[in-house]
């Protein structure tokens, strides 16, 4: 996950910088800054990472418009934001590791899929046992299993 350099930024113009909030290993540590809500530097961040609006990232973690702009206005995501941005950081993180890089990870991830019946795997993973799903077939994929 990278960090976007500015809090109020469009996720179209602006380098990320690396993320010490989404890489850190230890589930505690992570547990505890979901709980508290992440940033919305990482909300921004992984507009970025997947070349997405921040309108579309929203629907993505199930907030309107309107929460959306609470949300910047008060910096932070609430505890099931943050818990649906993680799952789809640890997601991208698969699919960059499985597919061999950023953009081939970004083009399979919002390409339809017939595995989930023409749906992308980014809206087929708005929920966790869609997001188990997305991580299997990318397990398959990374073992050269026919899907």
């Amino acid at each position: 996950m990278f960090l976007m350099k500015r809090k109020k930024v469009d996720c179209h113009t602006t380098k990320p910088k690396e993320s010490p909030v989404l890489r850190e290993p230890e589930a505690a540590y992570m547990v505890g800054k979901v709980r508290d809500g992440l940033p919305m530097e990482e909300f921004h961040a992984m507009c970025g990472m997947l070349d997405l609006t921040e309108e579309r990232m929203a629907g993505l973690l199930g907030m309107s418009r309107a929460t959306l702009h609470r949300r910047k206005k008060d910096g932070h995501l609430d505890r099931s934001e943050s818990d649906r941005l993680v799952r789809y950081a640890r997601l991208v993180s698969r699919a960059v590791a499985a597919l061999g890089g950023v953009d081939n990870a970004r083009s399979w991830l919002a390409a339809p899929a017939v595995a989930f019946h023409g749906e992308s795997p980014l809206d087929f993973a708005d929920t966790e046992i869609g997001a188990r799903e997305v991580e299997a077939l990318l397990g398959r994929l990374e073992h050269g299993v026919f899907s």
